[in-house]
This record gives structure tokens, sequence and C-alpha cells, in this order.
């Protein structure tokens, strides 16, 4: 595959707001608004609201015309989703190619986004799999340091930057339905940092998303990158706030596996798992099994294909803070004797 070059962001720039899958700016508008002020506040941004951005139960027809009027228009300089949701998978795939292709610019989103990352990634457009209003921008109390710094590489800086593990993390948050929550302040725990499986160097393109909507790509045989593409490939996925099972992600990663992904990939970056939420607290042994046992079931399938190929846990990407935007389409360095990875942003 060969990848667009797309522009980095200017303070004052102006950046859509777009709601692809959930319209969650209706429904929480106070996690909205302050989303916004630290949008502009933080990153000197000019966020634009479109048609859709707050219609609950628009028709993906409806919401296709927003990417591609986004995309089109020549005073937006980026796109940043609200939120994920579940139901991408029911319209992209009718999108029309060329808007994009005229029109390559930086999306932000995870989830569900995972959907449209991979439309464009097939169309040779990088983006960011990372960065959702909501989730990120719209964080109770203050927005995670660690995250801001990966958000500036991804919005103004040009070059290959190392990736790290974050000192802390944290994945359950305040009830959005509350408005009182945005000013509490999360409490974090200490990261335990990657873990790393696999002695083996590889440099390749970045590709992946949310393991549940792989899912959903395989099950509905929805194009994806080739074998040939596979080839050149690091293989990045992350699980969601459904908090599957060990058993279905070992399931979703055997099914990579049996169409002959996991043999042919460079390397493997698996995002922290998502452990609980808000109404459904866990103990911290209880999460750390649920860790444990995920990490074991993505490695026993993946030996099974792969003997040699590195995998690496615990990344600070998808439904976690803080968080890294990874980027989507773009060159990643995996050092394995060094225990480093970069990827260019």
């Amino acid at each position: 595959m060969k990848f667009q070059k797309i522009n980095k962001l200017k303070p004052g720039d102006k950046v859509a707001i777009l709601s692809p899958s959930f319209a969650a700016p209706a429904k929480w508008p106070h996690i909205y608004e302050l989303a916004l002020k630290r949008l502009r506040d933080i990153f000197q941004l000019d966020p634009v609201e479109f048609p859709t951005t707050k219609k609950i139960g628009a028709s993906g027809d409806e919401r296709s015309k927003d990417l591609i009027d986004s995309f089109q228009d020549k005073s937006i300089k980026a796109i940043i989703s609200s939120l994920g949701g579940d139901d991408q998978v029911t319209y992209i795939k009718r999108l029309p190619a060329q808007p994009f292709i005229e029109n390559p610019k930086p999306f932000f989103g995870f989830s569900d986004n995972t959907h449209f990352e991979n439309f464009l990634w097939l169309n040779g457009i990088p983006s960011y799999y990372g960065a959702s209003l909501f989730t990120q921008f719209g964080l109770e109390g203050a927005m995670d340091d660690f995250t801001i710094r990966f958000l500036k590489h991804t919005f103004f800086d040009e070059g290959s930057f190392e990736l790290v593990a974050s000192e802390n993390r944290n994945d359950i948050g305040f009830d959005w339905n509350d408005p009182t929550n945005v000013s509490k302040t999360r409490v974090y725990e200490k990261n335990e940092g990657w873990r790393w499986d696999g002695s083996s160097s590889a440099e390749g393109i970045s590709w992946g998303g949310c393991l549940e909507s792989i899912d959903e790509l395989l099950r509905h045989d929805i194009t994806i990158p080739s074998l040939e593409d596979f080839e050149n490939i690091v293989l990045f996925t992350e699980t969601s706030e459904e908090v599957p099972s060990a058993d279905y992600v070992f399931r979703v990663y055997r099914a990579l596996g049996e169409r002959g992904i996991l043999k042919r990939i460079k390397g493997i970056i698996v995002g922290r798992p998502k452990t609980q939420e808000f109404n459904a607290p866990k103990t911290l042994i209880e999460r750390r099994a649920h860790s444990a046992a995920q990490r074991e079931a993505i490695l026993e399938a993946v030996r099974r294909y792969n003997p040699i190929v590195s995998v690496i846990q615990n990344f600070d990407i998808g439904h976690t803070n803080p968080q890294i935007a990874l980027p989507n389409g773009r060159n990643i360095k995996i050092n394995a004797e060094q225990k480093k990875i970069y990827a260019d942003f």
C-alpha cells in the first residue's frame, strides 16, 4: 500500500466534530461543551459542528454525507469523532472512495470508528486510532498530561516519535448522566508497563482497531487489507467497554490465524484491556485476573500460527486513560533488543 501525506494542523485551524456512530453530544451536552472548551483552550483549534453531530438516530446516509462534506470542505483541516457506537458496519461499506482520496485529512476516533479507519486505510489515507472528543477531551476533572503530549504529536508534529508506557492508569469513569461529575477526578493506579513476548524486531505499517469491530469486519465479509498487505503490517488491537471474555478474544485471534493473517504480520501491539465500568466495578484481584486471562488467550492463539512475532501488550491505546492516539496506516518500528517502539506521526 502507498499512503498519502496528510497535512499537520496549525493553531486556529477548523476541525469538524462528527458523530459517525452514536450522537453523544445530543445526550450529554455538558460533556460536549467541556470537551469543545478543552479543544479550544489547550490546542487552539476551532471546532465546527455538522448536521448529524447532535442528531440521535441519524441514518447511515446522513452520517455518510457529513463525512463526505467534512473532507471536501477546504476550510476543515481535520475530523474528530464525538464517540464510538455499534453500527458503522452497516453503512461505511457504501461510502464512495473518491471524495476522501481527493481530500485526505487526519481523522481521529476509535472503537466503532475502526470501520471508517479501515475504509481510509484501504484508500491510502492514514488516520489516528484514538482521541474521541468525549473520552479524551471531555475527561472529568482535567485531561491527562500523557494524552495531551501525544495528541500534540498527532496534531502538530512531523517525524518519528518513541512510544512509551504511561506511569499511571485508569479504566473506570463517572456517570455522564450526572452533570456534577465533570468536576470530579478519577482515581488512578500505577501502570505495570508493557508485557513483551517474543524477540523479533520488525518494521511495518500499522493496521487494526477495536477487536470487536475487527470481528464485525470478518463476520460481514468487509474488505480488509489483503494477505499480501499483511506481510508488511504491524497489527494493533484492543477491547472495548463491553469487557469481552478471554474465550471471545481467543476466538477472534484464532479467526485471524485461520485466515492466514497472524503468520504474515510483522508485529502485534495490544491495548490495555478495559476491565470494568462505573456501574459494574470489580476488585483489583478480579481486574488483574481479567487482564491476565486476556493476555494469555492472545498469546495462546498467536503462537499457534506464529512462534516468533513480537507481541507487546498493555499498551495505552483504545478504551483506556491515559491514551496514545496511535497512527493508523503509518510506519511502526519495533526494536525487540532495546524493548522500544517508534511510530511515524
